[in-house]
């Protein structure tokens, strides 16, 4: 029994950066980053990366830690591009409430359906319209991306993070 309760305990003092990493379908994530980049015409294909993973990884832990799982932005100076996703919990109607299954693939197409509210001519989004998710998504010369997520214990909402290298949206640049 004493070596159960060794284990227990080490896992529990497992690093918080690993708690939802591996519930990331990386090959999905992937797929779909590029299937966005393919019908923009971009041929290169983007890349895993473990360390934008881990850098991801701990932003979204920090937004779970000390901002209840909601949306910020991080400071990135310009040294990686970063795409946010939130994701409410499953509640019932008797007040409980779980985490939603969300697949990477649906956190990837929510930014690139931000496609139809950007208009590639005059490199602007539509008025009153956000659509520097997919632009970032399609960034011709971005080589890597690396993703996070983090899960509020208490309201089970969970909140996505992936950061890109290069980076992406510079002003008066097109994104291809």
């Amino acid at each position: 029994m004493k070596f159960k309760a060794i284990t227990i305990v080490f896992i529990a003092m497992l690093p918080a950066t690993a708690a939802h990493a591996e519930k990331i379908d990386t090959a999905a994530l992937l797929s779909a980053h590029n299937k966005w980049r393919t019908e923009a015409g971009i041929t290169e294909k983007i890349s895993y990366s473990p360390a934008l993973a881990i850098s991801a990884q701990a932003w979204a832990n920090h937004l779970k830690q000390s901002n209840a799982c909601q949306m910020h932005h991080s400071k990135s100076n310009g040294h990686y591009g970063e795409n946010l996703y939130w994701a409410s919990a499953l509640t019932w109607p008797d007040g409980r409430s779980e985490q939603l299954d969300i697949p990477a693939q649906q956190v990837v197409d929510s930014w690139g359906s931000e496609k139809s509210d950007y208009d590639y001519i005059s490199n602007q989004c539509a008025e009153g319209k956000i659509c520097g998710h997919y632009t970032q998504l399609v960034w011709r010369a971005t080589r890597t991306v690396g993703c996070g997520m983090a899960v509020c214990d208490d309201t089970h909402e969970q909140v996505w993070v992936c950061r890109y290298q290069p980076a992406g949206n510079w002003v008066g640049e097109k994104p291809y």
